[in-house]
Parts: C-alpha cells; sequence; structure tokens
C-alpha cells in the first residue's frame, strides 16, 4: 500500500526541500538525520512553506459534526462551520496525547463505516512487575548494546535501563510487535558465542571470579544483578572450580536471557499507534476513499507502521504528498 505514495515523494524528495530552507543536518549511526541545530527548524520550514501558498491555519477548533451531501462536506466547530469539497483526515493516532491526539480520525473512520483495526501503543518502553521491575530499577540508567526478539523478529540495538523496565531503541523496536503474555528475549552479549568465551577464560584465566571476568564486557551493576540469578551458588569460586555443565547454563541465559514483561507505557509515551484505519478502504495512489469521493485519510491514522528512524515521519509526507495532489 505504501510504495506508490512513496514512489511520488520519497525521502530525496523531503531532503531536497530541508536543503531548500538551509537547514544543517547531520547523519547517526544507522543513517537516521538529526537537525544540527533543533526539531523546530523542520516545524518552522513546513509553516513556511504553508505561508508560501497562503494555507489558512486555524487552531483550537473542535470538530461537533461532519456532514456530507451531494456538493461536499460541512463541519461543525465549537468556532464556526466549515464547507469544502474535499476533507483530509490527518488526525494521527492516540499515541502522546499531550501533543494533541484525541482518536478523533478513529471516530470519523466509524462515521463512514470503514473499519478500524484494533490498535495498541508501538515504539513503547517496555515494562515489568514483582521481582524484574525492582531489578530495572537498580539498574536504572544503564545501557548496552544487545540484541532483542520476539519469535522471528530480531533488533541489535541500544537498550536502557529504566525504574519501571527498559527502554532504548531495541525496546521500542520489539514493543511494535510483542503480544501481552509472551516472553522476548535478550543477547546481552550479541557478538560473542558466550560458552566458548567462558572455556576460553576457564583455560587462560582459571584463578579469576566469573563476575569479574564478565564485568570486563558488561557493566558490572547488571553482572552482579545476573550473578544472583543465574550463578549465585558459584559467586565466590574461580572459574576453574564451575563445571561445563554450569558455565553452559550460564552462558545460554547471557545469550538467550527470557523476559515476560507485565506490559507497556501506552500511549502516553508511545512513538505511534500500531494499525488504524484499514487501507483497503482508500486508493493507494491518490489516499481518496473508495466509498466516499473527497474523503481522505493520510498519516499515521492509517494502518501503517513504520520502525524507528523517521519511517512515520516519512509515510506522513508521502501520503500527505499524494492526497494533496489529488483534493
Amino acid at each position: 500500500f505504501c510504495k506508490s505514495a512513496h514512489k511520488a515523494y520519497n525521502q530525496w524528495s523531503f531532503i531536497e526541500l530541508v536543503k531548500k530552507h538551509k537547514i544543517s543536518y547531520h547523519e547517526r549511526k544507522h543513517g537516521e538525520l538529526f537537525c544540527n541545530n533543533s526539531s523546530k527548524d523542520i516545524l518552522r520550514m513546513l509553516i513556511d512553506e504553508c505561508a508560501g501558498v497562503r494555507v489558512i491555519i486555524k487552531t483550537s477548533y473542535k470538530p461537533n459534526l461532519i456532514l456530507k451531501d451531494k456538493i461536499g462536506y460541512q463541519i461543525t466547530t465549537n468556532k464556526g462551520n466549515f464547507y469544502s469539497k474535499s476533507l483530509v483526515v490527518a488526525t494521527g493516532g492516540l499515541s502522546i496525547p499531550t501533543m494533541g491526539s484525541s482518536g478523533l480520525g478513529y471516530d470519523i473512520a466509524n462515521q463512514f463505516s470503514l473499519k478500524l483495526l484494533p490498535c495498541f501503543a508501538g515504539l513503547v518502553p517496555l515494562v515489568f512487575s514483582d521481582s524484574l521491575k525492582k531489578l530495572c530499577e537498580r539498574l536504572s540508567g544503564i545501557s548496552l548494546d544487545v540484541s532483542m526478539s520476539f519469535k522471528k523478529t530480531r533488533f541489535h540495538e541500544n537498550m536502557l535501563f529504566t525504574h519501571r523496565g527498559i527502554s532504548g531503541p531495541v525496546a521500542l523496536q520489539i514493543s511494535s510487535y510483542w503480544k501481552p503474555g509472551e516472553t522476548i528475549s535478550v543477547n546481552l552479549l550479541p557478538e560473542e558465542n558466550v560458552y566458548e568465551l567462558l572455556l576460553r577464560y576457564k583455560s587462560n584465566k582459571s584463578n579469576s571470579l566469573l563476575r569479574n571476568l564478565l564485568s570486563m564486557h558488561l557493566p558490572r551493576k547488571l553482572v552482579l544483578e545476573l550473578q544472583k540469578l543465574f550463578w549465585s551458588s558459584f559467586s565466590d569460586c574461580k572459574i576453574a572450580k564451575i563445571p561445563n555443565t554450569i558455565l553452559s547454563g550460564i552462558s545460554i541465559n547471557i545469550s538467550n536471557w527470557k523476559l515476560k514483561p507485565s506490559g507497556t507505557e501506552g500511549y502516553r509515551t508511545a512513538e505511534v499507534t500500531v494499525c488504524g484505519v484499514d487501507t483497503k478502504y482508500f486508493s493507494s495512489k491518490t489516499m481518496e476513499c473508495k466509498t466516499q469521493p473527497g474523503l481522505y485519510f493520510v498519516g499515521e491514522v492509517l494502518d501503517v507502521t513504520g520502525h524507528l528512524g523517521g519511517y512515520n515521519f516519512q509515510w506522513a509526507w508521502s501520503s500527505g504528498y499524494v492526497a494533496g495532489c489529488y483534493v
């Protein structure tokens, strides 16, 4: 569904617009582009573009009723009525309500009998309860690069412990796939074969404690917590005294640490809403509703969800562009 819109207005199109407004930017590790100064530069660019084509922006208008007749659409609001041949719904989803999201777009879809797929918070920190929550509290602020997976989906990025659970890019990415009641797997040393590493240490540093050896690869506070979980009975044993079967079990737990989140932080901090209005009702080339001429849905309100790293912004630009070409 995304291909036609992205072909019409892709990331290079947007970058050209950024360059046109002389906004300086830089590239980070995974290819994301960030403003050198502030994201407010992008907001200013968009407002300037609107001003250039005499767009009128009105704020604090609350729609009360939307009516459709043979001519077009009538919207009644708390500050007056509006009439138009076309109506573009660009309301976003339910994420970050402090920025104004309300689910209005879903209400409009329901009014026009457009199916809404079950939504949930995505790109959001994961939270834990009971002992895991307390463990995360003790490790709050510690971050490290890990590999995190849910079933066949895997990401390799930074993980951050918080006072409620885990965050960071890798946790946000996996949250869009994770299902309540299911477990995720964390590989704390994705660049290593942990069992082979421990056997080498057993051969070369036989008089060392396991916690001291692992502290060369992982934050020490984390290693001490792992010790309580996985080798408390051998905590003061030299690695030479730890049987290989025990080392094998420890290596499995480090490279395949099973965690069961109790939930997520929800829409309050989620960067996206996963799912939305079913795309089957819309033209992929124009974003116009197939059953309601003149009605367009663009951006996150539709059932399109991207990964972390600007993909959801790009979908907003691309879908908005093609709708604008046909309105």
